[in-house]
């Protein structure tokens, strides 16, 4: 994306999501994704980077899912700072543990590409961090529901 895109994308963020506490769980959530694909990067084992590319192209899936809760968030209780409103409390928290587990997924995906050796269980570890930012993802959805 060129300069004139990135402009255009962050007029487009700040109007759909606001500048606080939602833009900030978008965002986080982005970050960690962004981060879980660098780790990818210096992954030299075939099966292992196999592995960690369909998780990876799992959790991204996740992404227009957390956009379109943030933005019904925004919608119902917009946010310009950090005040978590008492309503979608139990949203923010889902957001704020997705994001959290997304972050300790690329972690464990990270000590993964430093393994020396064959790794015996593959991405096992990976995947069990990525099922909680699924679950994560899924109870916010649930409570923006509720």
């Amino acid at each position: 994306m060129g300069f004139f895109g990135a402009v255009r994308q962050g007029r487009k963020d700040d109007l759909e999501l606001g500048k606080g506490l939602w833009r900030r769980a978008h965002d986080r959530f982005h970050r960690g994704l962004d981060r879980y694909h660098q780790v990818l990067e210096g992954v030299d084992d075939e099966q292992l980077y196999n592995e960690l590319v369909q998780i990876a192209n799992e959790l991204a899936e996740l992404s227009p899912r957390v956009r379109t809760i943030c933005v019904e968030a925004q919608k119902r209780s917009p946010s310009d700072g950090l005040d978590v409103p008492g309503g979608l409390a139990g949203v923010h928290r889902a957001l704020s543990k997705a994001g959290n587990s997304l972050a300790t997924t690329a972690e464990a995906a990270a000590m993964l590409r430093l393994a020396v050796g064959p790794v015996p269980v593959g991405a096992l570890s990976v995947r069990r961090r990525a099922e909680s930012v699924f679950e994560q993802v899924a109870d916010a959805e649930r409570q923006l529901g509720a």
